[in-house]
């Protein structure tokens, strides 16, 4: 058998390979098998992985004409970022790197001391993020960190999205040093706006040229001849797609690490008018310890066990001894299903903005600060748990619901509609999107039922 088009995501434990038909665009299947970095070459986890998608599709081998990846094996993308002032250019510069999947280890905001090289070197990053200044403004800070970070002989590629007017600066630092340095437009080039989209561009690239020289993934390129980004990445990029199909749109990812939200929207012109800082159109936030297999227990603890118990009527400790990943008793369908319950509704609600009130002497003044999801039309669910768990349904629907109170950034209970990944393929459209957009629109339409 033949397909159109194989799309592999490579996770830290698990690795997953989609099916796709290009004319007409139609999902043909999916294969999985554990994911093998540690064991020094990830094709043979892609080559089981294919094995059981020809034998899901009973079929004898399943060939390509093309294959492409996205990748959360040896360690991600893990990067640090350095800007100027936290809640301007240091901010800015993360959302650009969480946007494009990145893996933030360590933000910094003024001038690095020697303490802090001590950290990054500490942090084994993939990528330096280096920010700060607008154009044509404050110009030291930037180029003494670059200073700071070109001595330190970390031998990491850096990027550079500060002040328009220090890139040449930048050239000669980390030329210099042998260091191998890209340079993107300002992503805070302006007082209160964001430039984000160059850099989660320019972080793909390198992810790129980093994940294809992993250990165990040196050779992924023998069997992936088409472009490899971050998972995360794709889900976002996906995300995007969607907005371009149906408007505004939220979408929840709650796998067993992490949590992540991905949200497309403008949001209110209301609200922007109280909003105390700018928002990236597009944003992603991960809760790197949420998750309802590997930080499971966090959730545990976070809910409380003892209250937990009584909830749900048993012995979490026995129910958590024998879990591995996916639930297949009763007992551990109810805890996980309340553990992911738990850890979307804390991701969306980090997430998402707040009403705050501010008392002067004339009177009460109200602003918005974060994320405003007030437009937002759609929830989606992807991820293992918000696509597969039975009690799906309730859980979504308690998400919709959780602005009660009237003072978070999203609309009213009841106002959004929710869709399902039901074939469990917005990483791989994700990354597919970038080469056949209208492709994986169909493929995305049909695999959200609309």
């Amino acid at each position: 058998m033949k397909a159109d088009l194989l799309v592999a995501e490579i996770g830290s434990t698990t690795t997953v390979v989609n099916a796709f038909s290009l004319s007409p665009p139609r999902f043909l299947g999916q294969g999985q098998a554990p994911t093998t970095v540690l064991e020094g070459d990830v094709r043979i986890g892609l080559q089981q992985a294919r094995q059981d998608l020809a034998r899901r599709l009973n079929a004898d081998r399943v060939d390509c004409g093309e294959m492409l990846a996205t990748s959360s094996a040896a360690g991600g993308l893990r990067m640090t970022v350095h800007g100027l002032i936290y809640d301007m250019t240091v901010k800015a510069a993360r959302e650009a790197a969480l946007g494009a999947g990145g893996i933030i280890k360590m933000t910094t905001a003024g001038k690095l001391r020697r303490s802090d090289i001590e950290r990054i070197r500490e942090q084994s990053p993939n990528l330096i993020l280096i920010a700060g200044g607008t154009d044509y403004g404050e110009r030291d800070t930037a180029v003494h960190n670059a200073e700071l970070i070109a001595a330190a002989g970390l031998n990491v590629p850096v990027i550079y999205a500060g002040n328009v007017e220090n890139q040449r600066e930048m050239e000669l630092i980390f030329g210099e040093a042998g260091q191998k340095v890209y340079i993107t437009e300002n992503v805070y080039p302006k007082l209160d706006q964001l430039n984000i989209e160059p850099t989660r561009r320019i972080i793909h690239r390198v992810f790129e040229q980093h994940i294809t020289s992993a250990p165990g993934m040196e050779h992924v390129r023998d069997m992936v001849g088409g472009s490899i980004i971050p998972t995360p990445g794709a889900v976002m990029e996906c995300a995007m797609l969607l907005y371009g199909e149906i408007g505004d749109v939220a979408v929840l990812d709650v796998g067993g690490a992490t949590t992540d939200v991905h949200s497309v929207t403008e949001g209110s012109e209301e609200i922007a008018s109280i909003l105390i800082a700018p928002e990236p159109f597009a944003k992603r936030t991960v809760e790197g310890d949420l998750g309802c297999f590997v930080n499971a227990r966090n959730v545990v603890g976070m809910l409380g066990k003892e209250a937990l118990e009584r909830e749900l009527s048993l012995d979490v400790d026995q129910v958590l001894a024998g879990y591995r990943a996916i639930p297949k008793t009763p007992e551990e369908l109810r805890l996980v299903t309340r553990i992911a319950g738990a850890a979307a509704e804390t991701a969306l609600t980090r997430h998402c903005g707040q009403l705050r009130y501010m008392y002067t002497p004339h009177g009460r003044k109200t602003y918005a600060e974060g994320k405003d999801l007030t437009r937002v039309k759609t929830l989606v669910a992807t991820g293992g748990a918000l696509t597969r768990l039975p009690q799906r349904q309730l859980l979504m629907e308690n998400l919709r619901d959780l602005n009660r109170t009237g003072t978070m950034l999203m609309p009213k209970p009841g106002k959004m509609g929710i869709l399902y990944d039901r074939h469990y393929i917005m990483a791989s459209l994700g990354v597919m999107c970038k080469k056949y957009p209208r492709e994986a629109a169909a493929l995305l339409r049909d695999s959200l039922g609309i």
